[in-house]
Order: structure tokens, then sequence, then C-alpha cells
């Protein structure tokens, strides 16, 4: 295997984010039309928090309701996307090791870190990424 791989070479770099000052309609949203399961919520450039699909779920009465998106909407009008988020999430570097990373998200419970580059955010690395660059190491 590879030593020394920078993260960079396999995070998403096509990054989607939201503004902290975003409708949690509108993360909801965006988190299903790019079918992404974190979105990394900046202030300006600098990124603030993180919330993912899970998080939205939890706010989520799906199950409960059959007019499930009445409700859903009225809760997420309710709250502010700064109540939802993640504040000042785990982050790792673009120049961090494929290795690093793997090593520190092994762990913590978070299954996607953002990834910066002098302070600003530049990609987002998942559990799953690293997953498929690993078998990807495995020659048939």
């Amino acid at each position: 295997m590879k030593q020394r791989v920078p993260i960079s070479e396999i995070m998403t770099k096509n990054l989607v984010t939201a503004n902290v000052s975003d409708s949690l309609t509108h993360i909801n949203t965006l988190l299903k039309e790019n079918n992404i399961g974190h979105l990394p919520i900046v202030s300006g450039r600098t990124l603030v928090g993180i919330i993912s699909k899970t998080d939205m779920l939890r706010l989520s009465f799906a199950d409960i309701y059959e007019d499930q998106a009445n409700v859903d909407e009225t809760v997420f009008q309710m709250l502010r996307t700064e109540q939802v988020m993640v504040h000042n999430p785990l982050t790792v570097d673009v120049h961090d090791t494929i290795r690093e990373v793997a090593d520190m998200m092994s762990k913590v419970e978070f299954h996607a870190l953002p990834v910066l580059e002098e302070g600003k955010v530049v990609g987002i690395i998942s559990s799953t990424d690293l997953i498929k660059y690993l078998l990807s190491q495995y020659h048939h």
C-alpha cells in the first residue's frame, strides 16, 4: 500500500455547503437533491458546523404522521440551523495522509470530516471514501 498519500487525493472536492443563516428546509433540500450524507455549514468562508442526514432525520416525524411533509416543515421552521448543526466539527488538513485520517476516524463516531486548507473548507472525507480507497489497494 502506498505510504503518505494525502487525503486530498480521495476527498470529495465538488463540495456542497450551506450558510449558517440558511433554513433547515433549504438544508434538507440540499441533502436530498445532492444525495449527500453530510453538509458543512459556513459563515462567509469559515467553517462553523456540519449537519448530517441523520441529524435531520432526528427532527423528522416521518414514522408517526401520514402527513409527514407538513409536520416536518413546521419543525424545520421552528428551529435554526445553528441549533441543529454540530458546532466546531473535527476537521482534517488537506495535507494529512489517508492513514492519519483513517486512524482519526476510527476513534470517533463521526462518519465524515471536513477537510481544510489554510482554514478554508476545500473538501469532505467520509468513512465510505476511506473504505473504497482501502479496497482499491487490494489487487485481485
